[in-house]
């Protein structure tokens, strides 16, 4: 007589999520830090690719996408479409990514004034000019949201936002419901 066999319930696969920072002071970051304890259950649930958080550098094909801050330079939007290109949804976290936040706020001033002002005749003339290293990236006319250069899947406002609405927001997007963030876990304070 044979034994009888069992079959292994096939292990779900866990969702890939990426993370990145461009143009912005890392606030949401640590708002994904802020949830707290919940960061353990995410992880059952997710495996991070690049990310600050695993300090991996490049990205691979992921699931999700998620993008805090906006464009400021060449660099910013390189990285934002190869970051598009990998990842089959995108989340726009934060004022930054969504509207171009504070860093934006330049916006209505000249590119060379700012940089004469910081670089030659600033409180501080030790600097020799304005820097013109082909390494450095090269700064944009205006800092623009991210949805100007890609599309964006998900929205999530804020500065940064609360770690209760991404948390609310990841588990809505993880168990395949469309993110019904309500007024309640949104402020701007």
């Amino acid at each position: 007589m044979n034994a009888p066999t069992s079959q292994a319930a096939p292990v779900a696969r866990k969702l890939r999520v990426a993370t990145t920072s461009l143009a912005g002071c890392f606030g949401c970051h640590m708002s994904i830090l802020d949830i707290d304890e919940r960061i353990l259950k995410l992880v059952e649930l997710v495996e991070f690719d690049r990310s600050p958080l695993t300090d991996i550098k490049t990205c691979g094909p992921c699931d999700l996408g998620i993008i805090e801050g906006g464009l400021c330079n060449a660099e910013n939007v390189h990285v934002l479409r190869e970051f598009r290109k990998n990842c089959k949804v995108l989340l726009a976290l934060g004022a930054c990514a969504i509207n171009g936040g504070l860093p934006a706020q330049r916006n209505h001033l000249d590119l060379r004034d700012i940089l004469e002002e910081v670089y030659q005749t600033g409180a501080d003339m030790s600097h020799g000019g304005i820097p013109n290293d082909p390494e450095l990236p090269l700064p944009l006319n205006k800092v623009h949201p991210i949805h100007e250069v890609v599309k964006v899947d998900y929205f999530l406002p804020g500065c940064p936002p609360p770690a209760d609405a991404i948390w609310k927001l990841l588990t809505d997007l993880l168990a395949g419901r469309t993110p019904n963030i309500g007024h309640g876990l949104l402020h701007y304070d």
